[in-house]
């Protein structure tokens, strides 16, 4: 039986993402700040709860501590994010962005992906086939958003994408730091949740695809890349 545990997972990609492994034969965690909502979340899913703000270090702790006393993990999908928007959903631009709100954004995007690794490695290690998936995005490339051919082109923003840049960066590294592992950053598209202001254009259903597909990548797949439902990306 294989283990997952999915950040941010009582609502939006990462429920989705936690619907169709439960129906593969996983056992899921949901991981999830606000109690109520995560285990209201993991009974309709017939999955576990597990209570986690990946921005704490104590929560992210006590988190790997009550996963590793149930048996241990196979899977981690590193999903909470966020994405800083302005009173009428739109983005901070260049000229308005602070430094609070890059802070803020990347204490959620990326540090907590950095702490949520550090506590369930040890456990990861111990499976027999462990496998990471970062939910990435495609604003991440660099490739796609200096090409003025590219709709990613004319993203205004600032902070969201420089996080998913740096996570892609994190994938990377990790992957080499990690061969046993298969690490790989995933593009979902851009998909109507709460993130942004439920203004995506394809389904959480859609969303989920590529994530659900590499959470279940064999332990001679590929490791420390950028996909998403049609290949590798760009970085």
């Amino acid at each position: 039986m294989t283990t997952t545990l999915i950040t941010g997972a009582n609502k939006g990609l990462g429920f989705e993402a936690a619907r169709r492994l439960v129906a593969a034969g996983h056992t899921v965690y949901v991981g999830a700040r606000d109690a109520e909502r995560g285990r209201a979340a993991a009974d309709e899913l017939g999955a576990r709860f597990v209570q986690l703000d990946v921005t704490d270090d104590a929560s992210v702790q006590a988190a790997a501590k009550a996963v590793e006393a149930d048996g241990g993990l196979d899977v981690l999908i590193n999903n909470a994010g966020i994405e800083t928007r302005t009173e009428d959903n739109g983005v901070p631009v260049a000229r308005t962005v602070t430094a609070d709100q890059m802070r803020r954004t990347f204490e959620t995007n990326v540090f907590g992906v950095v702490r949520v690794l550090g506590a369930f490695l040890p456990l990861l290690e111990r499976s027999a086939a462990p496998v990471v998936v970062n939910v990435s995005s495609g604003l991440a490339s660099l490739t796609h958003l200096s090409d003025p051919d590219h709709p990613a082109h004319f993203y205004p923003g600032i902070a969201y994408p420089t996080s998913k840049t740096a996570v892609n960066m994190l994938t990377v590294q990790y992957a080499k730091a990690f061969p046993a592992l298969r690490i790989n950053s995933v593009e979902p598209g851009f998909t109507r949740t709460d993130l942004n202001g439920n203004t995506g254009t394809q389904t959480v259903e859609e969303g989920a695809e590529i994530i659900v597909r590499m959470a279940q990548v064999a332990p001679d797949g590929p490791t420390g890349g950028y996909f998403d439902v049609k290949g590798p990306l760009p970085w």
